[in-house]
């Protein structure tokens, strides 16, 4: 029996990244740092996510190709300061999410530890187009 990929129906026509992104999405499943994601209607998203101890000149957030891509590094602590524990979690991370066409990233913000990045669903214009026939 043979499988037929979601990606290559008759019917769909362009639709061949579709198992692509969910590749990409599967990937970067590890589970730090935690996120919310919210919905804001009536098109709009948030994702949060927990960045205790990072500062906004640890973290960038930049699309790649309809990918969100959200990487934190902190620099190394001064060598003064002595830890008798360190349970704060202080590693390098990167996290990404894969974007549907027309959600576009609208800001971002750093309050309490947490990362706010709002994302905004646009709404594609209309459009018909008459394509002419042509004689061969």
């Amino acid at each position: 029996m043979s499988k037929i990929s979601l990606g290559t129906h008759p019917f769909l026509l362009g639709f061949d990244q579709i198992e692509r992104l969910a590749e990409r999405a599967a990937k970067g499943a590890e589970g730090y740092p935690p996120y919310n994601i919210e919905h804001m209607p009536p098109d709009a998203f948030r994702i949060t996510l927990a960045v205790a101890g990072f500062s906004e000149d640890d973290l960038a957030i930049t699309t790649e190709d309809r990918q969100l891509v959200i990487r934190g590094r902190q620099g190394e602590p001064s060598e003064d300061r002595v830890f008798l524990h360190r349970g704060i979690a202080a590693r390098a991370f990167q996290r990404s999410f894969v974007l549907a066409d027309g959600v576009d990233v609208t800001g971002a913000h750093l309050e309490n530890g947490l990362l706010n990045i709002d994302l905004k669903r646009v709404q594609p214009q209309q459009v018909v187009q008459t394509i002419p026939i042509s004689r061969r």
